[in-house]
């Protein structure tokens, strides 16, 4: 470290001749003057090492002591500065990159979000860009107390936040609140009823009276749990039979068939790309967008495609500084005879994904078979399936019986 500043002060190696050159020295101990890699050259001539800064003394010192200092080497930040002393425009560069070092490390440049699972980072950065922080804020201007009660108020799935500013980085740790148990709403007067027709394979009646068994057939809007509660009198009682309304809850496992049917038409419009290109460059600094080279030009149709380098510093942390090329090409909307082939394959993987909507995330298909038609202009696929899934669903209360209950009384 001793060494480090004494290369930032600026360092000389002096030679000193004279009668008797140890006068020299004993001046130097009584004036403070430091020195060091002291060595005798002949009878009359020693050479040692001092710092720039006591030059001008040592000159003083040197004539009382009748002996003439030579600078043999000067070494050291001030000399190296020295060399461009008639370069003024490295030195207005110098000047200028020192001060922009100091301002921009002022401003915020990275924004880490820490600790989040559920909530989003891209919603926590938002929100942080409504109370005025993002990349290129003036950093020491951010209250960052502040700015987390006042994210905490409209994140409300966060129960902690914390900001804390780290020179140009800006850490967020967050916490987020544990999720309540999911409340049963017991209220109201509902009945459970089929959405679809099936064979009944599974009934679980958790709240109200069960209308179905194991096998029986039901059709769409039949009666499966009723929110009509009977209560049946003792035995060889003259009371009536009492009913209560209740909120129906409970599963019904039934094997369904469903047909669903997906159309293209023949000839499909498609796109003809006419060969002109565009391709744009921009830079993106702390949110804006600066174009760079290119321009957009509106008229027609136009597909794009959109690439970004995003400049990271080691560690991933990453930078507000991205470069981005967008490529455009123009096209025009035309009509073609599509792949038959093709065009099959692409509305029979559609009509799996709706199907997969249809039943559920608890539903499950047996079977399946797709029939292809094709007439008035139109490729029609025909999807047959056969499923297990839930049909349960939720209507008003109707106040109906069920017929075993109403036998039985």
């Amino acid at each position: 470290m001793k060494r480090i500043m004494n290369l930032l002060r600026g360092m000389v190696v002096l030679s000193a001749t004279g009668p008797f050159p140890e006068r020299l020295l004993n001046l130097c101990a009584q004036e403070g003057v430091d020195f060091w890699k002291l060595s005798w050259l002949d009878a009359h001539t020693i050479r040692f090492t001092t710092r720039r800064e006591t030059l001008g003394r040592l000159r003083k010192l040197a004539a009382r002591a009748d002996c003439a200092l030579l600078v043999e080497e000067s070494r050291g930040l001030p000399d190296f500065l020295m060399r461009f002393r008639h370069r003024y425009t490295f030195l207005l560069g110098l000047v200028l990159a020192l001060v922009a070092v100091m301002l921009l490390s002022r401003f915020v440049l990275v924004i880490q979000v820490e600790g989040n699972e559920r909530v989003p980072t891209a919603r926590i950065l938002q929100e942080l860009r409504r109370q005025g922080v993002r990349p290129g804020v003036f950093g020491p201007g951010v209250d960052c107390r502040q700015v987390a009660q006042a994210s905490l108020l409209h994140l409300e799935d966060l129960s902690f936040m914390a900001v804390n500013l780290h020179g140009t980085r800006l850490q967020v740790i967050v916490r987020e609140t544990i999720p309540l148990p999911e409340k049963l709403d017991e209220s109201g007067f509902y009945d459970i009823v089929a959405r679809a027709d099936g064979i009944v394979l599974h009934v679980e009646a958790e709240q109200g009276e069960a209308a179905v068994q194991n096998g029986d057939t039901v059709r769409a809007g039949d009666l499966l749990i009723s929110g009509t509660m009977v209560m049946e009198p003792p035995k060889y009682s003259d009371l009536p039979i009492r009913t209560y309304e209740t909120h129906a809850r409970g599963r019904i496992l039934a094997r369904t068939w469903r047909t669903l049917e997906a159309v293209m038409p023949i000839p499909a419009p498609v796109k003809n790309l006419t060969g002109e290109t565009r391709t744009l460059w921009a830079l993106e600094l702390a949110g804006v967008r600066i174009p760079l080279l290119g321009r957009r030009d509106e008229e027609g149709t136009w597909d794009s495609q959109e690439t970004v380098w995003q400049w990271n510093l080691p560690g991933g942390i990453r930078l507000p500084l991205a470069l981005q090329r967008e490529q455009r090409r123009r096209y025009e909307r035309t009509e073609a005879e599509p792949d038959r082939e093709a065009a099959r394959e692409m509305l029979e993987e559609s009509l799996r994904r709706r199907l997969e909507e249809v039943i559920g995330e608890d539903g499950s298909v047996e079977s399946t078979a797709f029939q292809v038609t094709e007439a008035d202009g139109l490729l029609k696929v025909t999807l047959q399936a056969e499923c297990q899934e839930e049909i349960g669903r939720e209507i008003p209360g109707t106040g109906q019986i069920p017929e075993q209950k109403t036998e039985d009384g």
